[in-house]
């Protein structure tokens, strides 16, 4: 099961082109996996991590030798001296979140001299961020439970072209006019649907204005930047925010994210051809957890969610939320696996379930006594399917010193390996702890 085997595109391109080693790192549930932890992992092999999506609504943590480095837009690859780190076309730029990270990476020593923006990427305003915020609210009980961030927002203006993007951002002539219009339409939005006094014209430019100064040198194509890395051979990460079942078209909707999470998406929000994607890494948690409103089949709201809760210290890096939490969702994993053509899963946090005297996996659903063999798009059924559990025994141990697959708890691996058997993925990574040398390397050919 744990072969090393070749990607789904051959590594070697025509004659006269170079050996592409292009990886894509995507959640596999509901956000929230630890995908911090394995790009920050890979990064060390890796000389250009991207972000090809979301924004500053998700966040992730990565400990290295001790100290968390909490990273909301910047590419996890920051952490390491020489890297560039791409912030794609395809991500909602909010410059006051970039700069506050900035700002709090530089006091403690980190290198910033590798990022580069995309001067395509869209901007986040504060209207985005208001809107977001009292269009949420207006929905009641039917609310999205989204973090106020802005995200859907700006997005929705790209697709009704009235975006502002980063090449309008550092031109303040065009900054000037393209803020001015839209700021006249939104005030009207805010004072006709919700009551609201309007946002200042004066006070938003000066505020980005000074932003732009800052952050103009570091603006740059980076489709371009991309296509002459990989010509050139360099090793490339692209690292995704949110997660599958948070994916505006193939998650839970309309409780998902406003992009697109699977590894298709790194095709848009990078400017990068699918053909030049060498290998997908799906990350699993070793249990399920979401935020926000809607169906979560596996779902414990019992004293076992609860002590994943606390063990596993499930709470929002951006909002301080408590998550809710669940067994692990096999369905969801194969699902995600069919989407995004995962070679490798890397599984995390497998260590918080070390106390636990039995350990459970959805490996089917029934609706109405029989098997579904899908995820159904219908939230009201999902909302209704019935878990079909499987019951592993605990290891009731600390793996968190553990360094090679097989001398881990002989039950652990039993979990793992039927995790790999249901959803048809290989193992590539274990997690045992959040530090980086906390890991397992199954398969050598990531990179």
């Amino acid at each position: 099961m744990f072969v090393e085997h070749r990607s789904r595109w051959s590594n070697m391109h025509h004659k006269g082109e170079t050996i592409m080693s292009t990886v894509v790192v995507t959640g596999t549930q509901w956000g929230d996996e630890g995908k911090g932890k394995i790009v920050d992992y890979l990064a060390q092999q890796a000389e250009t991590v991207v972000r090809f999506q979301g924004g500053s609504n998700a966040g992730h943590t990565v400990v290295v030798d001790g100290v968390d480095y909490k990273l909301r837009l910047m590419p996890s690859g920051i952490l390491f001296k020489g890297s560039h780190c791409v912030i794609g076309n395809g991500v909602a730029f909010n410059p006051k979140v970039m700069l506050q990270e900035m700002d709090s990476l530089a006091e403690r020593g980190i290198d910033l001299s590798g990022i580069r923006i995309s001067n395509r990427a869209q901007l986040v305003l504060p209207y985005h961020c208001l809107m977001d915020q009292l269009a949420d609210d207006a929905r009641g009980k039917g609310k999205v439970g989204t973090t106020h961030n802005g995200i859907g927002p700006c997005y929705v203006d790209r697709d009704n072209r009235i975006g502002i993007r980063v090449c309008d951002f550092i031109d303040k002539e065009e900054f000037a006019k393209r803020l001015k219009e839209n700021l006249a339409i939104k005030n009207r939005e805010l004072k006709l649907l919700y009551d609201h006094e309007p946002l200042d014209y004066e006070e938003i430019l000066e505020e980005y204005n000074g932003y732009a100064d800052r952050l103009r040198p570091y603006v740059c194509d980076t489709i371009a930047l991309l296509d002459e890395e990989i010509k050139a051979g360099r090793k490339i990460l692209f690292e995704g925010a949110q997660a599958t079942m948070l994916d505006i078209d193939y998650g839970t909707y309309p409780y998902v994210t406003a992009s697109h999470p699977i590894s298709g998406g790194v095709a848009i929000g990078a400017g990068v051809a699918p053909q030049k994607i060498d290998k997908v890494v799906g990350i699993v948690k070793a249990y399920c957890t979401r935020v926000g409103e809607g169906p979560f089949p596996t779902e414990q709201l019992n004293e076992t969610g609860d002590k994943l809760r606390e063990v596993g210290h499930e709470y929002g890096v951006v909002t301080g939320r408590p998550r809710r939490t669940g067994w692990l969702d096999a369905c969801v994993v194969r699902y995600a696996g069919i989407l995004s053509g995962i070679d490798y899963m890397a599984v995390t946090r497998l260590d918080i379930l070390d106390s636990f005297d039995e350990i459970k996996m959805c490996v089917a659903y029934k609706y109405k006594g029989e098997t579904l063999n899908e995820i159904p798009a219908s939230l009201k059924v999902l909302a209704e399917v019935e878990p079909v559990y499987e019951t592993f025994p605990g290891w009731k141990c600390d793996i968190s010193k553990i360094r090679k697959y097989e001398d881990l708890p002989e039950n652990a691996k039993k979990y793992l390996t039927r995790m790999a058997e249901v959803t048809g993925i290989g193992l590539g990574i274990v997690s045992v702890g959040p530090n980086r040398d906390e890991t397992i390397v199954i398969a050598k050919d990531i990179f």
